[in-house]
């Protein structure tokens, strides 16, 4: 296991925003870190699907339905499958140093994510390469991609689930096992019930000074970041050249 350390993380509390613009805070921060790595909580308004770098936007997600409740949908930078973002925490966390190993990498940074569950009365633990269950059911997954150096791990702890308006917004691959599906999903995926987002980022923020021995600087998104954000949230995230890139 890694033993990395860092002297402080600055942390950002940037509240719940739309879903292109939570994406390019994301991709903001990456160009613009420091040497102290940050860790970013956040929200979804309106709820939002986002797919994975890899997917096929008209493959996964049912758009009209989207559009008809007020769902978002937007394409992440990093892997991984569909999600639905609403009843949940988010965080990303971006940092120069890290393990190289990908799964290293995975359980270095999840580690927190776990304490800070269990922090809370839960009995979470980590299933590569990028899950935390609870009684054996998902809570928590995660995502990364490696930009120039630098490494952003982003993901969900749900605070609540709603598996039918989940199917409801996403595509299956077989509208005959669409139930068996939303039964076997039921049965995999829970939530921390009762935990409020707060209760959450407040653990978290205690798990991951604990975890890397670090200081932590509350901190606000700088002009330049929110620029660069707004810019790519824009131009990038809300262009069709990019959601429906595959």
């Amino acid at each position: 296991m890694s033993t990395i350390r860092f002297s402080k993380i600055r942390v950002l509390e940037t509240g719940y925003n739309n879903a292109a613009f939570n994406m390019a805070i994301d991709e903001a921060l990456i160009e613009n870190i420091g040497d102290a790595p940050i860790l970013r909580i956040y929200g979804w308004r309106p709820g939002a699907v986002s797919i994975g770098y890899f997917q096929s936007i008209q493959e996964e997600v049912d758009l009209e339905k989207c559009s008809k409740i007020g769902v978002d949908v937007v394409r992440r930078l990093t892997g991984g499958g569909a999600v639905l973002h609403e009843f949940e925490l988010t965080y990303s966390f971006i940092t120069k140093q890290y393990p190289q190993n990908i799964m290293e990498s995975y359980s270095w940074i999840c580690e927190a994510i776990v304490v800070s569950i269990n922090r809370l009365g839960f009995d979470a633990s980590f299933i590569p390469l990028n899950d935390i269950v609870v009684k054996g059911k998902k809570v928590s997954g995660s995502a990364q991609t490696r930009r120039k150096g630098v490494l952003l791990q982003h993901g969900t702890v749900l605070l609540g689930v709603d598996v039918d308006k989940m199917f409801c917004v996403l595509k299956v691959p077989s509208e005959k096992l669409k139930d068996k599906i939303i039964k076997d999903v039921k049965e995999r995926v829970t939530s921390l019930s009762g935990i409020t987002f707060e209760e959450m980022a407040s653990s978290l923020k205690s798990s991951f000074a604990t975890k890397f021995d670090a200081k932590l600087l509350a901190d606000a998104m700088s002009t330049d970041e929110i620029i660069r954000a707004s810019w790519l949230a824009e131009r990038k995230y809300r262009s069709r050249e990019w959601n429906f890139r595959r």
